[in-house]
């Protein structure tokens, strides 16, 4: 038998989706375990995946599994979910509200802070304030992020991102319903000639390409999987606002304030689902899922509720 304790901060979130990211095996192998009886919560046996989690609760495997190198680790750092750590990376779960780095005119969180409260010590490569950073995510962006910890994956990984070798898929619920239902953005993006706090479709920008299709299509808004080729500053937000569908709760972007009164959302609709990379260390391709913040989940039951 193998325990696991469910940490506080995955409160409210399916019982499947919870033990997958506790235990790091697949969301299939742990319906099967469900199916099979032998998954048990706060010493109760699972009868549906789709049961709810409040945290703090012992989640019991009666069936022997091979272990993961992949687990959650339960450290919370004021909101900042740490997925996985070994030796050479963490891998965190950023919240909306929260920068990658310290940052001139941003006097909030970040992720680097948050890391080096709950004690982990990151690669000093890189700029005083960013030390260990290889990608970042807006303060108004959820989902994953992978930060260095030693001085070796902090080179491989940002040579990586330069290649485009690192696989990152977002979710996005955009207005309208775009024509066709799946493509490819090519535009160059550079600062807005009469806004520098924003960025637009420049010539002469640098090349940018975004990937799109539709997961589901409904009424008001349309929920697409993206993903990046390259990773420029408010790519996703740019580009779809630029196809005439821009994230719902942007305003930045020309999104709907109305639309986004209405579902109760105050940043834009947009979720860093899935992280996928050679490990610097082991050489073997690794990947983490993450699952919509509740702010989203709920904007998009009110979506699928017409």
């Amino acid at each position: 038998m193998s325990v696991f304790l469910i940490p506080e901060a995955l409160a409210g979130e399916r019982v499947d989706a919870a033990a997958a990211r506790v235990t790091g095996h697949s969301r299939s192998r742990i319906e099967s375990l469900i199916d099979g009886g032998n998954l048990l919560l706060a010493g109760a046996v699972i009868t549906k995946g789709s049961q709810r989690v409040r945290g703090g609760e012992l989640l019991e495997l009666t069936e022997a599994l091979t272990p993961s190198p992949v687990r959650l680790d339960p450290r919370l750092a004021d909101g900042v979910l740490i997925v996985h750590e070994d030796a050479d990376i963490v891998v965190v779960d950023k919240p909306v509200g929260v920068v990658a780095h310290p940052s001139l005119g941003f006097e909030g969180p970040s992720v680097v802070e948050h890391l080096a409260a709950a004690g982990v010590a990151v690669s000093t490569s890189g700029a005083p304030e960013r030390q260990g950073i290889v990608q970042r995510l807006d303060v108004g962006t959820s989902g994953l992020m992978v930060v260095a910890k030693s001085e070796a994956a902090y080179s491989v990984l940002k040579q990586a991102f330069r290649d485009r070798t690192v696989d990152k898929t977002y979710h996005a619920l955009v207005q309208g319903h775009p024509d066709p239902f799946e493509g490819t953005i090519e535009a160059p993006i550079a600062r807005h000639p009469g806004a520098d706090w924003k960025m637009a479709i420049v010539e002469g920008g640098r090349h940018s390409v975004t990937h799109y299709e539709t997961i589901e299509a409904h009424r008001a808004a349309t929920l697409l999987r993206i993903h990046l080729e390259t990773g420029r500053t408010h790519q996703i937000r740019v580009h779809m606002a630029a196809l005439g569908h821009p994230c719902v709760g942007d305003p930045l972007y020309g999104a709907d304030p109305t639309l986004s009164a209405r579902l109760g959302l105050d940043r834009q609709w947009l979720h860093a689902v899935e992280l996928g990379f050679t490990h610097p260390g082991t050489g073997e391709y690794v990947s983490f899922r993450s699952q919509y913040p509740d702010d989203l989940d709920r904007a998009l039951q009110i979506v699928r509720a017409g």
